[in-house]
């Protein structure tokens, strides 16, 4: 079992930048994927970004590419979302989600096996 417990959110003005933290407790093994989403009232949660736990693979969703960074630190169990030159359009509950494996490939909301419950970003005009 993995708990997820997201940190970080709150509320910036356009442009500028906020990390976020996931800290997992529970037993994370070298093929774990971990992946952020993020949510909107009456939208459906979006892929942001995801990294391997192994390697470092990442991926990104278009736009974010060149903005967000994902990066992990094994030793704290912990991955990040440094988020910069945000847009009031990034403004979201984000989430952490973590699945056993699978690459870095296809990460959907239906493939992730655990969740966090959410830090909300607010980016204001």
């Amino acid at each position: 079992q993995v708990q997820l417990e997201e940190s970080g959110g709150g509320l910036v003005q356009v442009g500028g930048s906020l990390r976020l933290s996931c800290a997992a407790s529970g037993r994370i093994f070298s093929s774990y994927v971990l992946g952020w989403f993020r949510q909107t009232p009456g939208k459906e949660r979006q892929f942001v970004s995801g990294i391997t736990w192994s390697g470092g693979s990442t991926s990104y969703t278009d736009s974010v590419k060149g903005r967000f960074t994902i990066t992990r630190d094994n030793a704290k169990n912990t991955v990040y979302l440094q988020m910069n030159s945000l847009k009031p359009e990034d403004t979201a509950v984000y989430y952490c989600a973590a699945r056993p494996g699978g690459g870095i490939s296809k990460i959907t909301i239906g493939s992730m096996n655990y969740w966090g419950k959410g830090t909300l970003v607010t980016v204001s005009p």
